[in-house]
């Protein structure tokens, strides 16, 4: 069934933070969260999320952008399939998106589209979007626990723990300090618990060479984004050929292209596309497909509200294999207000409800509200 897109909301949610969130590239100060909501012409609805978490100033840009330089391209729009958007977005918006040289937001809003369509189109056939993707999709996936301090780790994995984790990711990148921290961190664990380190690309090949044999004692289940992410193949392959430690990364790699070198290369063995920052979940399916019948491990990356979150889960559920679902452990009402992002006991449940599950955006979530939008055709 083809459904005629009426109408475009978005809206967008900043919650201040007593303890910000540090990276070793910035400073998140408040969690930032941009939903979008698509209508086609019989009042059938679904639910995305784009990404906004950087920079400072990216949600209210983001949805300004959906409603004065894409919306034009959705109202009114006929599709046929849940990937249609992203694919029809894609090519529409990219000399939009050469002019501008804003590839990233013009990705990101594309990305929280498709995910809606695909809420729409699943919610139409009565399924779950994990079902949706795969009428054999697992009940639910596994979990870890990530967006750990290094600095306020032992704190925060004794709370993950208790919570149900058995696998944890710090942040480091911060300074040499940080081995010693990892070292003690991994005597810390308890029996077939995971530890992994995300240095959010901090280090030159250079210092991750340099900290090679350090890193590689401490056993971790992967170390994520050593280096930048787009640096040359080459320089990836010599830490891939210099490592024990199983590397990672994705969240920054965009495009059919990009992802299909990496699988190649085989310099990573964590494959970790963003649903939120390119391809939705038409692209990162795609990806992570891909991903498994390169004999790969597909982790998606998310680290943001809650829809976004279900998402991921769900396509996780979808795609299969031995993957985690990434759960930031910072507080955030943008994610945790809602039901379906509940975690129980280190695990992720699929429901039957059709769809994401998402009905409105939860009420108490109002007074975070910072800018609401509406296109209708």
């Amino acid at each position: 069934m083809a459904h005629v897109i009426e109408r475009v909301e978005v809206f967008c949610y900043r919650v201040p933070v007593k303890v910000p969130v540090a990276t070793s590239f910035g400073v998140m100060r408040d969690r930032p969260a941009v939903f979008v909501k698509l209508t086609d012409q019989d009042g059938c609805f679904g639910w995305g999320e784009i990404f906004a978490n950087w920079p400072a100033a990216a949600a209210e840009h983001r949805a300004q952008l959906l409603v004065r330089d894409i919306c034009d391209l959705v109202v009114g729009a006929e599709v046929a399939q849940a990937g249609d958007l992203f694919e029809r977005l894609t090519a529409q918006t990219h000399i939009r998106a050469l002019q501008s040289g804003e590839w990233g937001p013009f990705r990101q809003v594309i990305a929280g589209l498709d995910i809606a369509l695909h809420d729409m189109f699943a919610r139409a056939a009565g399924v779950s979007v994990a079902r949706f993707l795969n009428a054999d999709a697992a009940n639910w996936v596994p979990t870890y626990a990530s967006g750990i301090a290094i600095s306020a780790a032992p704190e925060l994995i004794a709370q993950a723990r208790a919570a149900g984790h058995d696998a944890f990711k710090v942040k480091i990148g911060f300074g040499a300090g940080d081995m010693d921290q990892l070292r003690d961190l991994s005597g810390s664990l308890q029996g077939g618990e995971a530890l992994m380190a995300d240095v959010n690309q901090a280090w030159s090949v250079a210092d991750a060479l340099a900290f090679a044999g350090r890193i590689d004692a401490v056993g971790l289940g992967w170390l994520e984004e050593p280096i930048r992410a787009d640096l040359p193949v080459e320089d990836w392959a010599t830490l891939a050929d210099t490592f024990k430690t199983p590397l990672a990364g994705g969240e920054n790699i965009t495009g059919h292209t990009d992802f299909d070198t990496a699988i190649t290369a085989r310099h990573l063995s964590v494959i970790q596309p963003d649903i939120v920052k390119w391809g939705g979940l038409s692209g990162c399916a795609a990806v992570a497909r891909k991903t498994r019948d390169a004999g790969l491990r597909y982790c998606p990356h998310f680290l943001g509200g809650g829809i976004g979150l279900i998402a991921s889960g769900h396509l996780l559920a979808a795609i299969g294999g031995d993957g985690l679902l990434e759960v930031d452990v910072n507080p955030n009402p943008l994610r945790d207000a809602f039901d379906g992002a509940l975690v129980e006991s280190g695990a992720f449940a699929i429901t039957d409800t059709p769809g994401l599950g998402v009905e409105k955006v939860p009420e108490e979530l109002a007074r975070f509200q910072t800018l609401a939008l509406e296109v209708r055709a």
